[in-house]
């Protein structure tokens, strides 16, 4: 039978948990301190843990904390008697699985636990299968194209996130692959016939939302019903107001194992969330696995690749579209500009020139304006390492020869161009 430690210096609370929790079908064990608690747990390893957050002379937040310092897995659910959320959030904030707020509902402790104890096994079954399968870890490294080192974090952070179900948060710039990104770890954190529900939240009104999201009774609309054994997917959750923010968070405690949840956000929510403006236990609840999506130009080293994966996947009336292929100088221009709407917009010229190209090889001078501009170019100091003569000779192709706009362009002095 699982095992539930429980840690309260109430006597009384003691007696009413293990007759409302035992017939449920789990052991219960106690303890009065956090202090005892560590040392039990340490002992004989319970399925989960059950503390109240004021206790003395080790408090509900400290034994979180030192119990995750021993084992990051535990399952830890956090008992707090305060009538604001700001010890809860931060239980959450230090890894806590849930918090219940006394004087709570037998029916919302049970669902609690189980929920609890549903995690525990899905991360046991992980961890005994190895990680990811090969051919899912396949498939994720054909999805993220490139070879960069941002790009080989990248990859290996999805990995690790595809054997688990915890909440994630993608950030990143406009147009940088979140949307790619969370497709990727759906499939590799589900069946193939799991649910994907996308939800963009710069669209949503709120009457919207509470119909799909919260439902009439808060514990589920359309949306949460459909994602259930699937992926929850909230696109640029910034913009959600503060209201459905809160709203979503009951939302949230009610089904959030219910479904794999992925957000994105082009903004610093911890920015956000201390300014006020993005509500605090939100923050925590789908912040815990923050993951970075660099922008094209921190790893344009991957752009020849891209730019080729692009190119194949459309038409072309002369020719097949997979076999287009660019200059050298095309190369460099396309490089070295900026990329201000990163991928989407890298594709978008890509598959333009792919449609209407009438020769196979593609040079700088087929690429828009916009991109030869050398306003809009790096500084040699900025470019990448191992580049710098293809890169002065483009500079210098695009200037006409002028080596003063050049060396200006560059930022170095006009004698380093010979």
């Amino acid at each position: 039978m699982p095992s539930v430690l429980i840690v309260d210096d109430l006597l009384s609370i003691h007696e009413m948990l293990e007759a409302v929790i035992q017939p449920t079908g789990f052991t219960t064990s106690f303890t009065t301190d956090g202090e005892k608690a560590l040392a039990r747990y340490k002992a004989e390893k319970f399925d989960l843990v059950l503390a109240d957050i004021d206790m003395k002379p080790m408090d509900g937040i400290t034994l979180l904390k030192q119990i995750k310092l021993y084992d990051p897995n535990t399952v830890v659910v956090i008992m707090t008697a305060y009538a604001s959320t700001e010890s809860a959030v931060q239980a959450l904030k230090f890894g806590a699985f849930d918090y219940l707020q006394k004087p709570f509902r037998v029916d919302e402790l049970i669902a609690t636990l189980k929920r609890g104890l549903e995690y525990k096994h899905f991360q046991a079954e992980r961890a005994s299968a190895g990680g990811v399968s090969s051919a899912k870890a396949g498939d994720i490294e054909a999805r993220i194209i490139g070879k960069s080192p941002p790009v080989k974090k990248l990859i290996q952070q999805v990995k690790k996130l595809a054997t688990v179900r915890t909440p994630v948060l993608l950030t990143g710039e406009s147009g940088s692959g979140k949307t790619t990104l969370a497709e990727v770890l759906h499939a590799g954190s589900n069946p193939p016939e799991a649910p994907l529900v996308r939800i963009d939240c710069s669209l949503c009104n709120e009457a919207n939302f509470r119909s799909g999201l919260l439902g009439e009774n808060g514990e589920g609309g359309t949306w949460v019903k459909q994602a259930r054994g699937g992926t929850l997917f909230l696109q640029h959750i910034q913009c959600l107001s503060l209201p459905m923010q809160k709203e979503l968070v009951s939302v949230l405690r009610n089904n959030a194992h219910g479904f794999r949840l992925i957000c994105t956000t082009s903004e610093d929510l911890e920015k956000l969330t201390d300014e006020g403006k993005f509500h605090d236990e939100l923050f925590y609840r789908v912040a815990s696995l923050p993951v970075h999506v660099p922008p094209l130009r921190d790893r344009a080293g991957d752009i020849p690749l891209l730019a080729k994966h692009f190119a194949s996947q459309g038409t072309n009336p002369h020719f097949d579209a997979g076999l287009l292929e660019f200059s050298d100088d095309a190369l460099a221009v396309l490089t070295a500009y900026h990329w201000p709407g990163n991928l989407a917009e890298l594709n978008q010229v890509v598959s333009k020139i792919a449609a209407t190209a009438e020769t196979r090889i593609v040079t700088s001078q087929q690429l828009p304006m916009r991109l030869r501009e050398l306003k809009h170019w790096p500084s040699l100091a900025e470019y990448l390492a191992g580049q710098e003569k293809q890169y002065i000779d483009m500079v210098l192709h695009v200037s006409r020869g002028d080596k003063a706009v050049a060396a200006k362009v560059l930022g170095v002095d006009t004698g380093k161009l010979g």
